[in-house]
């Protein structure tokens, strides 16, 4: 239902947030928590999903959205060109769409923070994969013709897949992981919260 509706206000004219500088992304991007709410309850119907996590997941599919914007902007060269393909870029510009990019990964990462620090700190480890994810992703971006204009043909990159590969088995691998001397380093307390899975009915 609420992808539904968050689909109907985006294409629906008089809403049609599609339309709406910064709107547009915020908007399709919240496809993104609806997805991790989906996928949550599908899995887990005693809880709910910390705030930090969903916004955070929020605000990376804004970064994708905000440099798949950026590319189309840039390959179409001319503002008068551009505002005809899509009204929005009426008001953006190359600047304004960078800006723009450094805020979504900013909250991101800052949510993200929140996250690590309060239910799972091993997570920590994965920072330097996840900025390199950003850093990696708006490199492509930059690119003449770029590959984030179409996401969905992402996975031709090599390199790229690659990159996300290795991340995705990292993160997995850090999720069922506990580290206790990184709680020492950090001079945090361990999570009160009991984790959802566990390998090998192993404890916190």
């Amino acid at each position: 239902m609420a992808l539904c509706v968050m689909g109907l206000a985006y294409k629906v004219p008089l809403v049609r947030t599609k339309e709406w500088p910064y709107l547009d992304v915020l908007s399709e991007s919240a496809n993104n928590a609806v997805r991790l709410l989906l996928g949550w309850f599908a899995l887990v119907t005693t809880t709910v999903p910390p705030l930090s996590l969903t916004i955070s997941y929020w605000m990376l599919g804004a970064f994708f959205m905000a440099t798949k914007r950026f590319a189309e902007y840039r390959d179409l060269a001319n503002p008068l060109i551009a505002a005809r393909y899509r009204r929005s870029f009426r008001h953006y510009t190359a600047d304004r769409l960078l800006v723009s990019i450094m805020f979504y990964a900013t909250a991101c990462a800052l949510f993200a923070g929140v996250f690590i620090v309060r239910y799972h700190l091993e997570l920590i480890l994965f920072v330097p994969l996840a900025a390199g994810m950003f850093a990696y992703y708006l490199t492509l971006g930059l690119q003449p013709n770029s590959p984030t204009q179409h996401p969905e043909k992402l996975y031709r990159d090599r390199g790229f897949f690659i990159y996300v590969l290795i991340s995705t088995v990292v993160f997995v691998v850090l999720m069922f992981t506990h580290v206790p001397v990184l709680y020492s380093w950090f001079n945090v307390a361990p999570s009160s919260t009991s984790p959802l899975w566990t390998i090998g009915g192993g404890q916190h």
